[in-house]
């Protein structure tokens, strides 16, 4: 442990606890201060002024990062026969219905994202404890229910990724990886801010956008001016 903890020193000593960064800054301090060996996760910590009880303010929806999120995401698309194709052309690593149902009731969730028919929604509303908790139900708000099931593998394996509001109001986000430019976080991590900003609920009273920060899996956490992406 000593050594990752004097990594660990050196790395809190160069981010200023006190200090709010320009977004890019705020990007680069993060590469340089990972201590990992392994390409970390950056994410970003939006802390939102709403109350996501009210049905108005629980934020949730897709963007697409123009840099990707330096993950290829697995893909289980749960369809009809006649979708299997469209799916499998897209690029989707798991096609089927009820062999994958079953496996899924047997514990198997190892997939990022579920895609589903909205014909077979009954059947995998049979699965929702499994996969409600695990971030995995499928959602026409995310663009995982729909009949275009190729064009919703493609968003996925292109970049597009969901965000929703914690029952605290705060949206937590990977917006790439540490081998990524600074230039490349802070254009994916803008495309969030931006959009969470646009969508602001009209009933949301005080200060929307409290507070934002940037850390990697290994990372101190760094603050970033708000002012600096508006």
């Amino acid at each position: 442990m000593g050594k990752i903890s004097k990594k660990r020193k050196i790395a809190n000593a160069k981010v200023d606890s006190e200090k709010f960064y320009p977004l890019k800054e705020a990007m680069a301090l993060v590469k340089e201060v990972n201590t990992t060996k392994f390409d970390a996760s950056v994410d970003i910590h939006i802390r939102l002024g709403i109350d996501p009880r009210k049905a108005d303010q629980a934020l949730r929806g897709t963007v697409t990062l123009p840099n990707g999120t330096g993950k290829t995401k697995s893909v289980l698309v749960l369809c009809t026969p006649d979708k299997e194709e469209e799916a499998k052309a897209a690029g989707a690593d798991y096609v089927g219905l009820d062999d994958y149902i079953q496996k899924i009731q047997g514990g198997w969730t190892d997939v990022d994202v579920i895609v589903a028919t909205p014909n077979v929604m009954a059947k995998v509303g049979r699965i929702g404890r499994v996969l409600g908790p695990r971030g995995l139900m499928p959602n026409p708000k995310t663009g995982t229910v729909t009949p275009n099931v190729g064009a919703a593998v493609t968003d996925v394996k292109g970049g597009k990724i969901s965000y929703r509001a914690d029952k605290f109001g705060i949206v937590h986000n990977s917006v790439g990886r540490v081998s990524f430019t600074a230039e490349k976080l802070a254009e994916n991590a803008s495309e969030l801010l931006n959009l969470i900003h646009k969508i602001k609920p009209s009933t949301a009273k005080g200060t929307y956008m409290k507070s934002v920060t940037v850390v990697s899996t290994m990372s101190p956490g760094i603050k970033v001016d708000i002012k600096s992406f508006k």
